[in-house]
């Protein structure tokens, strides 16, 4: 309870509602299983490096549990950093997956003092060739325990409309990316799979207008329409939170049955090599000229210095 009060800190959510997510952790031993995932692709970074012979210190800050990010900056200041990189676990646009980790960076160097090093943050690597392939492996194994002709439902974290709205330097950004990196995760699976993108784990209020259609309605609407089976592939997230095996693996899986309709989730991103791979090749871009910032499709490489107006924090009732 206290890391869920520390998440809906100042969105005045009853507790009764916090209870009831509660429930969902305590179904996986009490825990988030988030701090795990990022200790171990933290290891695989750090043997990354290793055998690329770059001897970075690697820090980990949370914003919402221990250790926090401001403990993790303090840490850096007294090892004496001057520079650092922050590597966050969104692959996307909007304030929630970008701007805010801005937020965090700017309390964890207020936390630091005046020592504290200065602090930038890679691009979005919805595109990167390392994220694509770790999703494309994930999603040809699920295909494989499905029937033929079964449909993709690509999921992300449902946002509020205006979030989602405000994203990017000219709004609609997160919608943008993440179509983009579904439409390359296809086509390097099968370009003639059937998908859509849709949405999971909305939070808000019933007045307030998310990103829809939530992944159960999607489902019961693929079942109606006959088709032989599905895979849910969830690419708004790189790795296998509480999101993912509660509301997808729990919920998501039961609602499938419930309508018999085959059912299979692919995998994320987590430590396979590639994923693994690429966050050393954005460190090396930033640090390296001759290190080329890769990306795949239409979009290019983003921005890595977002805009003062760019991402808005969502306005509070």
């Amino acid at each position: 309870m206290p890391f869920l009060e520390n998440v809906t800190r100042g969105r005045g959510v009853p507790r009764d509602r916090l209870l009831g997510v509660a429930e969902h952790y305590y179904h996986f031993g009490g825990v988030s299983p988030i701090n795990a995932q990022n200790q171990a692709l933290i290891a695989a970074v750090r043997a990354e490096l290793d055998r690329r012979e770059l001897s970075l210190p690697i820090y980990w800050g949370n914003r919402n549990w221990a250790p926090y990010v401001e403990d993790a900056v303090t840490r850096m200041t007294a090892d004496g950093v001057r520079r650092a990189l922050v590597v966050p676990t969104s692959a996307y646009a909007s304030y929630s997956a970008c701007r805010q980790y801005w937020e965090d960076i700017a309390r964890g160097r207020t936390a630091a003092g005046e020592a504290a090093p200065q602090i930038d943050k890679v691009r979005h690597y919805f595109n990167h060739p390392g994220f694509v392939e770790a999703n494309a492996e994930g999603l040809r194994a699920a295909l494989a325990a499905v029937p033929p002709g079964s449909r993709v439902a690509y999921t992300a974290h449902s946002i509020p409309v205006e979030m989602a709205q405000s994203s990017g330097p000219d709004g609609g950004l997160y919608e943008r990316e993440l179509r983009e990196a579904a439409v390359l995760v296809t086509a390097a699976v099968d370009p003639t799979l059937r998908w859509d993108l849709v949405w999971q784990s909305r939070s808000g209020p019933p007045s307030v207008p998310w990103l829809g259609p939530d992944i159960n309605d999607h489902l019961t609407a693929l079942a109606a329409d006959g088709v032989p089976g599905v895979v849910v592939a969830p690419i708004g997230f790189v790795s296998d939170h509480i999101e993912v095996l509660w509301d997808l693996d729990t919920e998501a899986a039961q609602t499938a049955s419930s309508l018999g309709l085959p059912f299979a989730r692919a995998g994320t991103a987590g430590t396979h090599p590639a994923f693994v791979s690429m966050v050393a090749e954005l460190l090396l871009e930033r640090s390296d000229s001759s290190c080329p910032a890769r990306a795949l499709g239409s979009m290019g490489s983003s921005h890595d210095v977002c805009p003062v107006a760019c991402c808005p924090p969502p306005r509070r009732s």
